[in-house]
């Protein structure tokens, strides 16, 4: 069985992206590990030169700036990256640039490929998934995070980036039809400096939008202010990957959060009565799980 990871960056220092420890958190398991990196201000191209040499396949690319509807770019890059896995791979690991995956999970997902590797009706594995918010003790509560999205898809060149890259479909705007694995994707997007944050705030919503909306739509500040963003939050209680521990142990911002003025929505009361009692799972899902 053959492994390829693969990825898109651009603008990983200006932004604080954690794309070496996503990259690193998957490589064991990969054969090699494509990524499209985007003509940048900064020296991603040398940050992602200097992970693996042996296994690290760079394709160089321009994003298209004149696409600034519904974050379309991102699926073009990604899909720029999935074109040069190599034909003979089984199966392709996407991840983006803030999400790692905890080296325990590993075993579990290199058996889960082997289990589907040959079975037709797979098209790819689902994920659970945990989002950080404000530090890397907090994770979203709220029904506003997804729970769960595809990152391993069969080697097949009619399955293509969806949207703005959450997902994936397949020939004529089809779901794909996929396994729920027991693994965790690490989402760290909201995990950043402030001022970070707040840089990528302005810029990448230009990603999306126009100018006036983000004019309209988007506080001016110096650092982002994630109280005014928080909607539901409980605390961290495990561990997160080992490739993580640096960039943590750097963390040089506070941000506490008293998880006694958590409210609940009345739908997401409804939501999780539905899931704990029936096993409905109700809202958007990109793809059919089967």
């Amino acid at each position: 069985m053959k492994i390829s990871g693969f990825s898109f960056i651009k603008n990983a220092i200006i932004f604080d992206y954690p794309i070496v420890e996503a990259i690193k958190s998957i490589l064991p398991i990969c054969d090699e590990f494509i990524v499209a990196v985007g003509q940048s201000e900064d020296k991603t191209l040398e940050l992602i030169k200097s992970i693996n040499p042996d296994k690290i396949k760079i394709v160089k690319t321009q994003w298209d700036d004149s696409l600034r509807e519904g974050g379309q770019v991102l699926a073009k890059e990604t899909d720029k990256a999935f074109a040069n896995i190599s034909e003979d791979s089984d199966w392709a690991f996407y991840i983006q640039g803030d999400e790692v995956v905890h080296e325990k999970y590993l075993d579990t997902i290199k058996a889960s490929m082997l289990k589907y590797k040959d079975d037709s009706s797979v098209d790819g594995l689902l994920f659970n998934y945990l989002h950080f918010y404000g530090s890397y003790d907090y994770i979203g509560a709220s029904s506003n995070w997804y729970k769960h999205e595809i990152r391993l898809v069969k080697n097949d060149k009619s399955i293509y980036s969806y949207r703005d890259a959450q997902g994936f479909r397949k020939g004529d705007n089809q779901k794909l039809n996929v396994k729920l694995i027991d693994a965790y994707i690490y989402h760290y997007g909201w995990v950043k400096t402030p001022k970070a944050m707040q840089n990528k705030q302005e810029t990448f919503n230009k990603l999306w939008h126009d100018d006036s909306w983000v004019d309209d739509n988007v506080v001016k500040a110096s650092e982002f202010d994630y109280d005014l963003h928080v909607k539901e939050l409980k605390k961290f209680e495990g561990t997160h990957p080992n490739i993580m521990k640096a960039r943590i142990q750097a963390q040089n911002w506070k941000f506490d959060y008293d998880l006694s003025i958590n409210k609940k929505s009345l739908k997401d009361k409804f939501k999780n009565v539905l899931s704990l009692y029936f096993g409905i799972e109700v809202g958007y899902k990109n793809y059919h799980k089967i």
